[in-house]
């Protein structure tokens, strides 16, 4: 297992980018729970931030692709506006222990 990040690297509503073990990955913490997609949208197949840690819409509701605007549920990765409606962020599974959030391979 990877560390990711430590929990208390993102705020309630915040989501933030990591690279680890040579994956860039998307982390939303929404509800006290956490959300951990591979950074790549599935329309292009390119980062979704142009600006650092930037992945969430102005009302911080859902994952914003920042090249086309795609608009993705956080809680299951689903677009539900855009150019790729019905596709999906790639999942990534994660363990939460301690304070800590570990990539599983």
């Amino acid at each position: 297992m990877q560390l990711i990040c430590h929990t208390d690297a993102l705020k309630e509503g915040e989501a933030r980018g990591f690279e680890t073990a040579g994956r860039a990955l998307l982390v939303v913490r929404r509800q006290h729970q956490f959300y951990v997609y591979e950074n790549r949208c599935p329309h292009r197949g390119i980062r979704l931030e142009w600006q650092a840690d930037q992945f969430l819409d102005y009302e911080k509701q859902f994952i914003q692709c920042a090249t086309h605007g795609a608009l993705f549920r956080i809680e299951d990765g689903e677009c539900i506006a855009g150019p790729c409606p019905g596709e999906r962020l790639t999942p990534c599974q994660f363990l939460q222990q301690d304070n800590s959030l570990y990539l599983i391979p």
